[in-house]
């Protein structure tokens, strides 16, 4: 099980909010929470919405993920591979200290689709 020292992206509360989601989207279908973390390569085009974790996995995030190539989806991605992305500047994975999600995930990822990308 992944443990949260290896996300430096991710404080404790807001990995304990994405847990809580995960477990609530597994006994609720169809549930559709607000991105808790938006993260971001400060030298390339990639962007992640993550909105629950895996209780099952700890490793695995849910959200948007827009990897700049103009086809951003929903879908799940291991934190630990988040870890290792590096830009073309060798830069790491940083949050959006400023994100403060005021719609739901499903229409952020509705205005990513007709826009190619996310906007945050």
């Amino acid at each position: 099980m992944a443990s949260i020292s290896n996300f430096p992206f991710i404080t404790d509360a807001q990995f304990e909010l994405m847990l809580g989601n995960g477990a609530q989207s597994r006994a609720e279908a169809g549930l559709d929470p607000l991105p808790v973390i938006k993260l971001f390569t400060p030298d390339a085009g990639a962007t992640w919405l993550l909105s629950e974790i895996d209780p099952g996995d700890h490793d695995i995030a849910f959200g948007l993920c827009d990897l700049g190539l103009g086809f951003p989806e929903l879908g799940c991605v291991s934190l630990a591979d988040l870890a290792q992305v590096r830009g073309m500047l060798g830069l790491p994975i940083e949050q959006d200290l400023h994100f403060r999600a005021v719609k739901r995930l499903s229409a952020y990822a509705k205005e990513a689709r007709m826009a190619g990308r996310i906007q945050a």
